[in-house]
């Protein structure tokens, strides 16, 4: 093992993080000796604490805001707080879109200082933070500011964050192991929330980029109440890959 996820949420949206069915603390990345935290949602600094194995917030050598929606960046002043063990050390990166700051900002300004850098994702762009290389290879059709991520490391890892489907979206997430945040059962039209994607949608992301695993996450209500195992199994049967269904607390090595 060189690395591993792990899920300290794999709910999604508004009505996920106000009722918890499944907890909203996002992602924390290891690959050797470097550590990211992904989207820090509702509850993150909680489930990271409430967690049985150990991790240390002060271990962190950065944080990922892939768009400041809530339940994506709600915990993230109090993560920084925690990185820079509470303001007495100027420690990590913060990577964000700039509008997570320019624009009705979600990182304060207090919690800025306590940061070595902040970096702005932009498309296209290709970052590294200690052992970690990535891309934010395309902007996502979203209401925000939006990227997904594209990890280089032994193997390659490809988030597709928050984003209505388009029919390139493939094209930019070619990895060995795709994390697909998939809210909604079926699409629907003419409303905000079909700025994310489908089960239909990620089935056919599977069916193109044919990945070794995927894992389904970011689940909303309509996913949850038709059981994520469930779907990811019949998922796997018909595309012919690996798909799991992420489950709080899940860590995935790889």
């Amino acid at each position: 093992m060189e690395g591993f996820v792990k899920f300290f949420g794999t709910g999604g949206a508004r009505f996920m993080a106000l009722k918890q069915l499944r907890a909203t603390g996002g992602l924390w990345l290891n690959y050797r000796k470097t550590n990211l935290y992904i989207d820090p949602g509702p509850g993150a600094i909680v489930r990271i604490r409430a967690s049985r194995e150990k991790y240390e917030p002060a271990a962190l050598d950065g944080i990922i805001i892939t768009h400041k929606h809530m339940d994506h960046s709600n915990d993230v002043n109090i993560l920084i707080e925690a990185m820079a063990e509470g303001g007495f050390k100027k420690r990590g990166t913060l990577f964000c879109p700039e509008d997570a700051i320019a624009e009705d900002p979600v990182v304060y300004n207090f919690a800025r200082q306590y940061l070595e850098n902040v970096v702005f994702l932009k498309e296209g762009g290709e970052y590294s933070l200690g052992d970690i290389n990535f891309r934010t290879p395309v902007r996502h059709r979203h209401p925000v500011e939006t990227y997904g991520l594209l990890f280089d490391l032994s193997t390659t890892i490809g988030l597709i964050s928050d984003t209505r489907f388009f029919p390139e979206l493939a094209a930019h997430y070619r990895a060995q192991n795709l994390i697909i945040n998939v809210l909604r059962l079926k699409p629907i039209e003419n409303h905000e929330i079909v700025d994310h994607l489908a089960l239909s949608d990620a089935e056919e992301l599977i069916r193109d980029i044919h990945p070794v695993n995927a894992i389904l996450t970011h689940f909303g209500m309509h996913i949850i109440k038709n059981k994520p195992g469930l779907l990811a199994r019949k998922l796997s049967r018909e595309t012919g890959v690996n798909v799991i269904a992420g489950r709080d607390g899940m860590k995935w090595e790889f």
